[in-house]
């Protein structure tokens, strides 16, 4: 079973558990080192012959042009995390639509690849956004990966299907949800970030099997280049929660990813999404012949 290998492509000043206290003009005056990091994930994957989706923001894209080329030139998908890492719920849809057409323009105009892919920010398609995915499909987007199916404090559509679905009936359009478990009846997230930096190794071995092997079905999983980085600056500002959050095991999560990707089969997100739709509309397709 090949899983979906995905790098959200954000700096450490651009997190959500930092954006009460560091304001978007501040960001051109921080210590950039997304480019650093990315070049040490690159390195990782090829060691495992891994093949990845690099979701961007368009702010990234517009100042790492030549990193953007390099992730392209070493067979990896670059798709699109949105403008400057705003909730998709706390826009509108014509926000929405002008900052989601302004990052693909960038990156396509960066790297030469047509983008297809589009995870939102902090998995902040939800319950409250349902012209999000209208709004993708217009704009002629394949697939998103923006459904976090559990309930969290910060993200979350606990009703969300765990694995791959159509959220439009009138479009092909897939979306593929982050990793969850179940256990005892209850859906645990395991599709990486802080829960991969936190947890121990052996919970992700589990929980990726259990989709493989009894869903038989795919793993989504993502983290930040700025986790494998525990030399980053530190934001004494930030609430004791956040700070936990995103400190919590850095100088341990380059390791731990180089087993993972070792350990089991990943692929880009586009080519999990395109074998995914392919089933769906066969699925969808064979409902039809039953009822007629």
């Amino acid at each position: 079973m090949t899983n979906g290998l995905s790098v959200d492509v954000e700096d450490w000043f651009q997190v959500g558990a930092f954006e009460d206290v560091i304001e978007r003009d501040q960001w051109a005056t921080l210590d950039d080192r997304v480019e650093r990091n990315v070049h040490e994930i690159l390195d990782l994957f090829d060691e495992a012959d891994a093949s990845a989706t690099f979701f961007t923001l368009g702010w990234v894209a517009e100042r790492q042009k030549s990193l953007l080329r390099e992730i392209v030139a070493r067979g990896h998908e670059i798709a699109s995390h949105g403008w400057d890492h705003e909730r998709v719920f706390r826009m509108d849809r014509k926000t929405f639509a002008r900052d989601i057409e302004r990052t693909r323009k960038t990156i396509e105009d960066c790297c030469g690849d047509r983008v297809i892919g589009y995870r939102a920010p902090s998995f902040s398609i939800d319950h409250r956004t349902p012209w999000a995915f209208m709004e993708l499909a217009e704009q002629g987007y394949l697939y998103s990966s923006s459904v976090a199916p559990v309930a969290h404090d910060h993200y979350g559509w606990a009703e969300a299907p765990r694995f791959a679905f159509n959220p439009l009936p009138w479009d092909p359009m897939v979306e593929l949800p982050v990793t969850t478990a179940e256990f005892r009846g209850k859906r645990l997230a395991a599709g990486g970030g802080g829960f991969f930096r936190v947890l121990p190794y052996a919970f992700s071995r589990w929980a990726i099997r259990q989709v493989n092997r009894e869903a038989e079905k795919p793993a989504i999983f993502y983290f930040h280049p700025w986790e494998i980085d525990p030399g980053q600056p530190r934001v004494s500002g930030a609430p004791i929660k956040s700070r936990l959050r995103h400190y919590t095991n850095l100088h341990r999560m380059a390791d731990k990813l180089r087993q993972l990707v070792k350990e089991f089969s990943w692929g880009r997100i586009d080519v999990i999404a395109h074998r995914e739709a392919t089933r769906l509309q066969a699925e969808r397709a064979a409902k039809s012949s039953v009822a007629l």
